[in-house]
């Protein structure tokens, strides 16, 4: 069974096995969430980051988690560099960033609100496909023990918690 947290915080002091990073194709750290994992985890991020190369947008990429708590930095490209995220693009990227977690035996997932900073994705929408894709993929058996939806403030994580209580029946995440 999986545990399902939703909660305001800071993604890269997380301790879990992957963070998500909402990344651009080209998987160059620059501002918003990536710069701040650009800091915390160090240069061997964009290093790794850089030797992976681009990917097409919808997709996404796993590096080593420099010197951030965590194993490993899952970077989910819902947009080009300098581009917008689209609904077809966060669907995609949420389904591949769940089959990279599975592919490398994550067990505990964080990810942040994909697309709707620099990106400028509606909230609202970004929780319904996240939460619908991860339900779809809780539907099939998987490793993964407890996936944490990591919001920058309070407003986030309550439009998270009222879509997670419509699409999964429950009053709350924990």
């Amino acid at each position: 069974m999986t545990t399902i947290h939703i909660q305001q915080g800071d993604l890269t002091k997380c301790r879990v096995d992957a963070i998500v990073n909402a990344a651009n194709s080209d998987l160059i750290l620059g501002g918003g969430l990536a710069g701040a994992i650009a800091r915390a985890g160090g240069p061997e991020v964009q290093t790794q980051c850089d030797a992976h190369g681009p990917v097409d947008v919808g997709q996404a990429a796993i590096t080593g988690g420099g010197n951030l708590p965590v194993r490993f930095v899952i970077h989910q490209a819902s947009m080009r560099l300098g581009g917008r995220t689209t609904a077809q693009a966060l669907r995609a990227s949420t389904k591949a960033v769940l089959a990279l977690a599975e592919q490398n035996g994550v067990k505990t997932l964080a990810l942040p609100a994909t697309g709707t900073g620099i990106a400028g994705f509606a909230l609202g929408e970004c929780a319904r496909i996240m939460l619908e894709e991860l339900q779809k993929h809780l539907a099939n058996p998987t490793g993964l023990t407890d996936v944490y939806f990591v919001l920058f403030d309070s407003q986030a994580a309550a439009v998270f918690r009222e879509v997670f209580s419509k699409l999964f029946g429950a009053e709350a995440a924990q």
